[in-house]
């Protein structure tokens, strides 16, 4: 039977809860008015797809078993949902993005999500955000927590949402009009790699056997750890989460200049105890913080480059992307 489908996933910006989400801690994301959309026809043994914002197609066996080699790279996040769904048809059809490539919106999450619903996946978000998280995982090595995945599935439009990344549980709340959201670029290409994620999940791993799980502890309970570097990963989780629920009460309250702090000591904390910045992103946050209506600017996503968010008065600021709080993923 031929089916007819089209269905679309949005990128995320995150505002606040970086590197939080491997332990079970809190994020504050928001879907964008940007994403993924994939449309065609159910049909056949294969997933074809093609685009043409990307060179090369996606041609997937539905018993695909090693999506990471899988060529083009595109192509291996695809192979992953298909991997993890298994669908019994096919899919032939093709892809549109408008989510800016290399901007740290999740544009590789919104491809698993709207891919997974063009395949027919009928379960819950959370379902689809855990089964995108594994094709990923799958798909490049790197042992990423839910936290794309399940802003693109569950978002709201208009709000951002506290999300607990241990029990998934989330709470949304609405992003005032007079908040502006830029994402601009460093200049810098992101050079994260999964050695270096898998690095900063290891040695949080290492802070929760010596004083239990990061998503319950203290910045104090932080501090009494003997091992410098351990104790910088951990006061950076555990100051993190705080700083979450701080700035969904900033939010709720319209408290821009509130917001805008939290952004700047989220960044303080990923650049000096979780050491994931660099001199030119440090630069790009300086710059744009110096400027009259940005209220606070932050590293956005793993970090080693890529780009900042900033939170200023509509207007303030005219480069980069304006993301807009959009609706999370569904069928069109």
């Amino acid at each position: 039977m031929q089916t007819d489908v089209a269905a679309f996933a949005p990128g995320r910006v995150n505002l606040i809860g970086e590197h939080t989400d491997h332990t079970g801690g809190r994020c504050l994301p928001m879907a964008v008015a940007m994403g993924v959309t994939v449309h065609g026809r159910r049909e056949g043994d294969r997933v074809l797809l093609s685009s043409a914002e990307v060179p090369g197609v996606a041609d997937i066996a539905l018993d695909v078993a090693d999506p990471a080699a899988v060529e083009p790279a595109w192509a291996r996040y695809v192979a992953g949902v298909v991997a993890e769904l298994r669908p019994e048809v096919g899919f032939t059809g093709g892809l549109r993005s408008d989510v800016p490539v290399g901007a740290g919106m999740s544009s590789s999450a919104a491809l698993e999500v709207a891919v997974a619903l063009a395949l027919g996946h009928d379960g819950d978000v959370e379902d689809l955000a855990r089964r995108c998280q594994a094709a990923e995982q799958r798909a490049t090595g790197v042992p990423c927590g839910i936290l794309d995945q399940l802003a693109s599935a569950a978002a709201r439009d208009g709000h951002a949402f506290v999300l607990d990344c241990h029990t998934l549980g989330r709470t949304h709340v609405p992003v005032p009009d007079d908040v502006e959201i830029r994402v601009v670029h460093s200049g810098q290409e992101r050079t994260l790699v999964g050695s270096a994620y898998a690095e900063r999940r290891a040695q949080c791993e290492a802070a929760e056997a010596l004083i239990g799980p990061l998503r319950l502890a203290s910045p104090a309970d932080a501090d009494a750890i003997d091992d410098p570097v351990l104790r910088r990963r951990a006061r950076h989780v555990t100051t993190e989460n705080q700083r979450v629920l701080e700035a969904a009460d900033a939010l709720r309250s319209g408290d821009v200049v509130g917001l805008g702090t939290l952004l700047d000591e989220g960044h303080r904390s990923l650049r000096d105890d979780f050491e994931v910045s660099t001199p030119t992103v440090d630069a790009t946050v300086a710059r744009l913080r110096a400027q009259r209506g940005v209220h606070g600017v932050r590293l956005m996503g793993g970090g080693f480059g890529g780009c900042v968010v900033a939170v200023t008065d509509p207007g303030a600021l005219a480069e980069g992307w304006h993301a807009r709080p959009g609706p999370g993923a569904h069928l069109i």
